[in-house]
Formats: C-alpha cells, sequence, structure tokens
C-alpha cells in the first residue's frame, strides 16, 4: 500500500514538473486593449496598473487603444494581436457587434483572452473568454439612482459622452429605474468636445428649468459639466453624481457642487486581468467566477483619502 501511495506521489510529482516546464517561466507578452481615445485621462490608473502588476508578475503588457476612439481601429487592433501571437488578451467590450468577431477568432487560435471595463459578464461568456472584471453598469446605475431618489430627487438629465458603447447607455437606464421613472429624452449624446458637452448641458438645464439631478458618466462629460453648472449658478444647487474620479471631479466633491463619484475602481481593472492571464498561461488555473470591481461610492466623508490615491491608484 506504501508502495502504491509512494508510486502515485511520485507520479503527480512527475506530472507536476511537467506542466511546469511546458509553461512560460516569465516574460509572457499580453495586450491590454481599450476604447478609451488618447484624450481620456481616466485610463492613467489603467496604465499605472499595468506598469506596477507587469514588474510583480515577471510580465509584458502592451496598453494599446484607438487614438480617436474609433471602435473598427480598435477591432484591427485586436486582430493584430491575434495575427501577431500574444500570450493573452484583455479587451474591453465597447461594443459586442463590432468586437466579436476579432475576439473569438483570437479564441479559437488558443489565445486565452479576458475582457475587462465595458461589457457583461453574458457577452464575455458567449466570446469564449475566461471571465469579465469590471462593474456591472446597470446596477451602478441604479445604486446611484436610489441614493438619488433617497434624496427626493424625481427628474435628470444623463450626459452620456460615449452613446455609442451600450454599457454607457445601461448606467443611465439604472439611474432612471433607481429614481422609478422611464429612460428617455433626459439621456443626451453630449460627444466628447469639452465646449460642446458644456453648451449642451446648459442648452438642456435652460430648456428644462426644472431638473433635479445630473448624472455624468466620466470626466469627459463631468468636467464641461461642471462648468456648466457653475455658470449658470447651479453649482451646490441642483443634484449632481458622476461615474469615476480626476482631480477636477475630486476638487467639484470637496467644494459641494458634486454629491458623489462612482468608483469603479480602475487599478483592479489593470491589475487583477494581468494576473488571471498570467497564472493561467503558467499553471492553467483561473478563477472560477468573474471579478466586480465596483460600484464604490465616494463622497465628502472619504474623499481626502481617495484623493491622495487619484491618478495612480483610485
Amino acid at each position: 500500500m506504501k508502495s502504491m501511495l509512494r508510486s502515485v506521489a511520485v507520479g503527480a510529482i512527475m506530472a507536476v514538473t511537467a506542466m511546469a516546464g511546458a509553461a512560460h517561466a516569465e516574460n509572457e507578452q499580453f495586450v491590454w486593449i481599450s476604447h478609451g481615445p488618447d484624450s481620456d485621462s481616466w485610463f492613467n490608473v489603467i496604465k499605472n496598473a499595468i506598469n506596477v502588476t507587469n514588474e510583480q508578475m515577471g510580465v509584458s503588457t502592451e496598453y494599446r487603444n484607438p487614438p480617436t476612439g474609433d471602435l473598427a481601429d480598435m477591432a484591427r487592433i485586436v486582430q493584430q494581436a491575434s495575427a501577431a501571437g500574444v500570450d493573452g488578451i484583455i479587451v474591453t467590450i465597447a461594443d459586442y457587434n463590432v468586437l466579436e468577431g476579432p475576439i473569438k477568432d483570437a479564441v479559437a487560435k488558443g489565445i486565452p483572452v479576458v475582457t475587462v471595463n465595458s461589457g457583461t459578464v453574458e457577452e464575455s461568456k458567449q466570446l469564449g473568454a475566461l471571465l469579465h472584471v469590471g462593474q456591472p453598469e446597470y446596477e451602478a446605475g441604479l445604486g446611484a439612482g436610489e441614493r438619488a431618489k433617497e434624496e427626493g430627487i424625481t427628474s435628470f438629465l444623463c450626459v452620456n459622452h460615449y452613446i455609442t458603447n451600450p454599457q454607457s447607455v445601461e448606467r443611465c437606464r439604472g439611474f432612471a429605474d433607481g429614481i422609478g421613472v422611464e429612460l428617455g429624452n433626459q439621456m443626451i449624446d453630449s460627444g466628447m468636445d469639452p465646449s460642446e458637452v458644456q453648451n449642451k448641458v446648459k442648452a438642456y438645464l435652460t430648456a428644462n428649468a426644472d431638473t433635479g439631478a445630473i448624472l455624468t458618466l466620466g470626466p469627459n462629460s463631468a468636467e464641461p459639466s461642471i462648468r456648466a453648472v457653475k455658470d449658470m449658478g447651479l453649482d451646490g444647487e441642483i443634484y449632481f453624481g458622476t461615474f469615476d474620479l480626476s482631480p477636477e471631479i475630486s476638487a467639484a466633491i470637496k467644494d459641494g457642487t458634486i454629491n458623489f463619484a462612482i468608483d469603479q475602481q480602475p487599478f483592479l481593472q489593470g491589475s487583477v486581468p494581468i494576473q488571471v492571464l498570467t497564472a493561467f498561461v503558467r499553471y492553467g488555473v483561473a478563477p472560477s467566477n468573474s471579478v466586480f470591481t465596483g460600484p464604490g461610492f465616494v463622497t465628502k466623508d472619504n474623499i481626502d483619502f481617495v484623493e491622495s490615491l487619484a491618478g495612480e491608484f483610485r
């Protein structure tokens, strides 16, 4: 019996040794592909997380994005990474229909994929990815809406700077459901040009003077909206929530212009997929569930701590 156990143990050790020998020991090549244009500062925390995690894990992860945010360009980046035979791809599902083909092609080639940030767990599974790392967007919007409802909010403006991304619409829809109204023309397609965003917000609030709240979906829409609200003398008067953080958003929380920011913890979105791919490529192991990184709420109560980490880790 002891002999049999010893044989089994030796066999197991040999199998593990063989697996370790076959696996990459270091310097795996990954690509982290985002939909964010060069102008979107939110992804700076992602980039920092990539650099930190590369050093910790002994891998090389290249951050790539379409400079203008063009999704056809993003699809080509996925195709290029797949053709290069990288060890793993991390990619946002900015538009399922545009990215489905290139991502499924990568999976078919045996390249492990982790989806991140934009998209849903269901879409990630349909694409054949290992898992999804990100914030459930409808639920985040819903939580924000419920928070606003407690303050008596019954009407709002949702400033959507990236309306071609279906998940941005889910944020607005969740907020509407949270306060108990239908989503309709309260959501505007603001675009990303700061002056255009500011002017569109002013125009909406002028035409709809009874608007109780503003929800912006990130720095690209939040920062011009802050300026619009201040120009109109509504700072501190209109309920204001936003997704994500930036120095200007932090300052607006501190001075009372913004009531809360939703932190989806981009550092985790940058780091966790690299850790997952490294473990999968080296040892064949991966979490069995997707990883939710948010939502968390940043208010006056915790802004000082969060602000000290903003731009690098928050």
